[in-house]
């Protein structure tokens, strides 16, 4: 009885050892598996993903990397400015018909704060322009719209990237070098005299002027009128004013020089402004304070000057809504100059 009952269990055990050893060599306890370890993200401007590559990908966007996201839109050029650095968006428009012929050229500076937009968001604008024959440049000063850099509220970095740019565009194929005209819009004044009479080189045939303010008294209300987009800079800070004033510029002009002016200017109480720019730019000879050979307020007599007693009738409200027409026969008239 005894040995029956030993005889089994010896068995039983032997199976028991023999089936764990069955069950560990069929499913093992697996080892944890290494985590992989996962390359670090290619930067911005790494091996695989580069500014210039051609290819617009990654973090690239049109303000970071304009080389490859915007190298597609026609007539985009891209100018350093050899003050401040910094590279600025310029673009060129041609007439829809234009076949590779040299053209006059109109170099739009833009108002106030602005940029390139605020003539490209208008169409109406550029191609009231470019139907009459001209190219059109448009561009951002530094830092705004597409352009690099800091902003400089059309001081001297300012004048020095538009005249960097006139150098370029003059150099174009398609643009006539012997007819650029420079076309400041408000405020843009300030950078256009400024940088046509700090390089007094420059390919320019002539400048028009639409509603520019004078000086300080209109841009940083420094006067009764409390007017300009300047405002809360001290009146007195004769190093930052004299980077900024069209009227003192106007002394240093060379070229000819238009002024626009409608009854009701679009910022100031009045048209004194307009006055004091003639005069500034009006050769002595002829009664002024300056050095232009040719100057002339909307449709008066060339080469006059006037007083804020006795002022001139200016365009009548109505008529300048859109000055682009004006413009472009005025651009015609001063191409055709003596």
């Amino acid at each position: 009885m005894i040995k029956r009952l030993v005889i089994p269990s010896i068995v039983l055990l032997t199976l028991a050892c023999n089936l764990g050893q069955i069950v560990t060599t069929v499913a093992p306890t697996a080892a944890p598996s290494p985590v992989p370890v996962q390359p670090p993200p290619t930067p911005y401007g790494g091996s695989e993903k580069r500014c210039g590559d051609g290819a617009c990908d990654g973090p690239e966007n049109a303000t970071n990397c304009p080389e490859d996201c915007l190298a597609g839109e026609e007539g985009v050029h891209w100018v350093t400015n050899p003050t401040g650095g910094a590279r600025l968006f310029v673009k060129v428009i041609h007439p829809q018909d234009w076949s590779g012929e040299l053209l006059p050229t109109l170099v739009l500076v833009p108002g106030g704060s602005g940029d390139s937009g605020d003539l490209l968001d208008l169409p109406g604008k550029t191609k009231a322009l470019t139907d009459a024959g001209f190219a059109i440049v448009v561009f951002d000063p530094d830092g705004r719209g597409r352009s690099e850099g800091d902003e400089n509220d059309n001081g001297y970095i300012h004048q020095d990237g538009l005249a960097e740019i006139i150098r370029y565009v003059a150099g174009l194929p398609g643009v006539n070098e012997a007819q650029i005209g420079l076309v400041s819009y408000s405020y843009g004044v300030t950078m256009a005299a400024g940088a046509l009479a700090r390089h007094p080189d420059l390919p320019v045939h002539f400048f028009i002027d639409w509603e520019g303010p004078a000086n300080r008294n209109d841009t940083g209300g420094c006067d009764d009128a409390k007017t300009g987009h300047l405002q809360g800079h001290p009146c007195d800070d004769e190093e930052f004013w004299r980077e900024r004033e069209a009227a003192a510029f106007a002394l240093q002009l060379t070229l000819p020089y238009q002024r626009l002016q409608s009854e009701r200017d679009h910022a100031q109480p009045d048209n004194e402004h307009a006055l004091l720019m003639i005069a500034n730019a009006t050769a002595q000879v002829y009664g002024g304070h300056g050095k232009a050979p040719w100057t002339r307020l909307n449709d008066l007599d060339p080469n006059t000057v006037y007083s804020a007693d006795a002022p001139p009738p200016m365009i009548p409200e109505g008529e300048e809504q859109r000055p682009e027409a004006l413009i472009a026969r005025y651009a015609n008239e001063l191409l055709n100059l003596p």
